[in-house]
């Protein structure tokens, strides 16, 4: 007997679906939204057919959805479907695509709007996209500014190849969101079936041998040679290329301020700190590594250095305002490029380096001591020095694989210094606006479940956090955290710039310090109790260690935990 039953009438949001599927997206972050009922639709038929699909994950907050994309590929390095709402929950979450933008990762952002307005046969969309939710010239014209390319798919025919062509746009350097106006007539429409070629990795560009051997003889050249780099650990084997390049010619890397990974061992010799102040003077080849952002203020010029910028996009086409002082490019691919240049490292003048070598020691043993000596003084002080917690954090991490995500300003330097990072893809600063860490660190779990994820994070940026949808998404996805609050009840940052600016202004006069004060927050590792997680405030130096190492075994066993520190400054 022949089946006559009709095969199932495909729409837009199947050819959504399937546009995914090839473009290899492991995850469709969704935040939802009404004009997502044809993709639910898909994918709920793909799963009780044994089809497959990406991962769909419901998250209740689009700073949520964008940040977990985030974190996810900071590890996975691929781009990953980020599902928003209309023009609103596009708003809602452009910080963290713009944050995503600064980070360099890969992701395809859609939302929709209506062409409509229920004045066409068929589906009739919702009053709600007349009346409140549409924008003019569309979401993605509001894109534009934050995203690394933004277009409207305006037909279901080639819904399919436009996704994947945002999927690759996002993927190659300098990598970064793309964003898709997907209108919900066209998710609601028939298509044909036609589905896009999948997607496949990037190629790589390479410098010139010519190139490469003119940087290795300035480099060959130089007495007092530095690497200065921001993100050369983002690259995909760029932490062990830039340590064997570093090696090969007994360089000192400084990773300054504005380092946005772990990008080379801080317990290596050849660490150099994150000032590169002195060696504006000193050095004669400044290489810039993967550096959008190198001299502070951008005016300050190196006093006599040769400055060689190695990267495959110099020029950051999203900063505003960018001065390297460049006298050299070597474009390309940058693992490539630190390896070519480790090759080259031949026939070298070995009392230059071993001399070269025996400094940076010296320095690195100065550094050091001043580690010590400061870790020494906040184990002896009062209350708890906010060093006395890196330096716990780092004792307790130690040999178990962690990742550090850092969404602290106060406390930035001194969880960079005294943590000391030391392999690839072990620390990460959270970019853009302030509110992201949470879900920046779900994300990377998500990348990383086998790995211990440690948030570190200011009181006055958790507060920013969307904490109850972060904290559903934990829970419900098996994602634990632990969250470390660095709360010293003051937004100290903005209040040190009121300061500096007005050292002798009326407020210093009366003490009436505005738009800093924390201390009428409740508890924050309370806002965690709903939702079943371990938590703890810890106020004083000899419960610190113990609540620390309690949360470690409780994130062990596969609950989030929060432990709010009352630290001193």
């Amino acid at each position: 007997m022949t089946d006559t039953t009709p095969a199932p009438r495909l729409d837009g949001g199947d050819a959504f679906v399937a546009a995914f599927e090839a473009a290899g997206a492991d995850h469709l972050f969704c935040s939802s939204g009404s004009e997502w009922a044809p993709v639910w639709e898909s994918l709920a038929r793909r799963h009780r057919d044994g089809e497959p699909a990406p991962r769909y994950l419901d998250l209740t907050h689009e700073t949520v959805a964008v940040g977990m994309a985030t974190g996810y590929a900071l590890l996975a390095r691929r781009p990953q479907g980020v599902l928003l709402h209309a023009a609103p929950g596009l708003l809602q979450g452009s910080m963290a695509v713009h944050g995503a933008l600064l980070a360099g990762v890969p992701m395809v952002v859609a939302s929709s709007e209506s062409t409509t307005y229920g004045d066409a046969p068929g589906h009739d969309p919702g009053g709600q996209w007349y009346r409140n939710l549409s924008i003019v010239g569309g979401p993605h014209h509001v894109a534009q500014p934050f995203t690394k390319w933004a277009n409207e798919a305006a037909s279901v025919h080639t819904l399919p190849t436009m996704i994947t062509r945002a999927a690759e746009l996002s993927w190659r350097a300098p990598a970064g969101p793309a964003y898709l106006n997907v209108p919900l007539e066209i998710l609601l429409e028939e298509w044909d079936g036609r589905t896009a070629k999948p997607v496949v990795p990037p190629g790589s560009t390479h410098s010139s041998p010519e190139e490469a051997d003119a940087v290795a003889q300035l480099i060959r050249e130089a007495t007092h040679p530095v690497i200065v780099t921001e993100t050369a650990g983002r690259e995909a084997g760029g932490f062990e290329a830039l340590v064997a390049f570093a090696e090969a010619w007994q360089i000192p890397v400084v990773e300054p301020d504005s380092a946005v990974c772990g990008n080379f061992p801080r317990t290596h010799p050849l660490h150099a700190g994150s000032d590169i102040g002195p060696w504006l003077d000193e050095a004669d080849l400044i290489l810039l590594v993967n550096c959008r952002a190198p001299f502070y203020p951008p005016s300050r010029r190196p006093a006599r250095a040769t400055v060689v910028v190695i990267d495959e996009v110099p020029q950051r086409p999203h900063v505003v305002y960018q001065v390297l002082f460049a006298d050299r490019y070597l474009e390309g691919n940058v693992t490539n490029s630190l390896r070519q240049l480790a090759k080259r490292a031949k026939d070298l003048d070995g009392a230059a380096l071993s001399a070269r070598r025996t400094a940076q020691e010296q320095r690195h043993a100065r550094e050091q001591a001043a580690v010590a000596a400061a870790e020494a003084r906040a184990a002896a002080a009062e209350g708890i020095d906010p060093v006395l917690v890196a330096a716990t954090l780092r004792g307790l991490l130690d040999g178990r694989d962690g990742i550090v995500v850092d969404e602290t300003i106060t406390h930035s330097r001194v969880v960079k210094r005294h943590l000391r990072t030391s392999a690839p893809d072990s620390y990460f600063y959270v970019q853009g606006g302030l509110g992201q860490g949470l879900a920046v660190a779900l994300g990377v779990k998500l990348a990383a479940p086998e790995r211990p994820v440690v948030l570190t994070i200011g009181d006055g940026a958790f507060v920013y956090n969307p904490l109850v949808p972060s904290y559903d998404a934990s829970r419900t996805y098996g994602l634990p955290l632990l969250v470390v609050v660095f709360n010293n009840r003051v937004y100290r940052s903005m209040n040190l710039n009121h300061r500096r600016f007005y050292p002798d202004g009326a407020a210093a006069g009366t003490g009436e310090w505005l738009g800093t004060d924390l201390h009428r927050l409740p508890r924050l590792a309370s806002f965690a109790e709903p939702f079943g997680m371990h938590t703890e405030t810890v106020d004083t130096p000899d419960a610190l260690a113990p609540a620390l190492e309690r949360a470690l075994k409780a994130v062990a066993g596969g609950t989030t935990a929060v432990v709010d520190v009352l630290v001193t400054r």
